[in-house]
């Protein structure tokens, strides 16, 4: 599979003033979270990097591999992030979420807990890419943890609510959404990497 072109390229802040300014910090609340992401993949990998090649790409019929499931999620993040720094540009005119989007993050984040399957959007299955080995993926993953805590890095507080994010299922929501997902996502697929490891 190939990986769309458009995807892990970045945007240069530095020359663009999409945000109304430059942070001196991340944001405690996006920190927060990005930190649950974080310590969510270190620890994953950790107990990856026990298994051999040939457990890391082993799949059932009909079931991913640990490769798959990963490099899955890895597109799915990347993909949100290209579609993000898309919207940049106008974030100064994006509306602002509510109460109808905190409803919809906890029917989303109910749907993600629940032992249901869901048909991975189309878009994603055809970005998603392959990988050889563990090491591969783990530099392609760092990469673009790496990219998305840049991005993150030029939030400020009275943007958090800007609908920046969309969503396939509900629709477009804010940053912190965004990331709550990326974790729900990753919490969905834990029973099948579980078993794998």
């Amino acid at each position: 599979m190939k990986v769309n072109s458009s995807i892990g390229q970045t945007t240069d802040f530095s020359k663009k003033s999409y945000f109304y300014s430059t942070p001196e910090s991340l944001n405690p609340k996006l920190q927060h979270l990005f930190d649950l992401l974080e310590a969510d993949r270190h620890k994953l990998l950790e107990k990856a990097d026990e298994l051999s090649t040939e457990q890391f790409n082993r799949a059932r019929p009909g079931k991913w591999s640990l490769n798959q499931i990963l490099a899955h999620l890895i597109a799915a993040e990347e993909m949100s992030l290209a579609y993000m720094n898309k919207k940049i540009p106008r974030i100064r005119d994006a509306g602002e979420t509510g109460v109808w989007e905190e409803l919809k993050m906890v029917a989303l984040k109910g749907s993600q807990r629940l032992p249901f399957k869901f048909k991975a959007p189309r878009a994603v299955i055809e970005n998603t890419p392959s990988y050889s080995n563990l090491e591969q993926l783990k530099s392609h993953w760092d990469n673009e943890r790496a990219e998305l805590k840049r991005f993150l890095e030029n939030f400020n507080d009275d943007q958090l609510r800007k609908k920046i994010y969309r969503h396939i299922r509900a629709g477009r929501l804010n940053i912190q959404h965004a990331l709550i997902f990326f974790r729900e996502h990753y919490l969905h697929h834990w029973p099948q990497i579980k078993r794998l490891l």
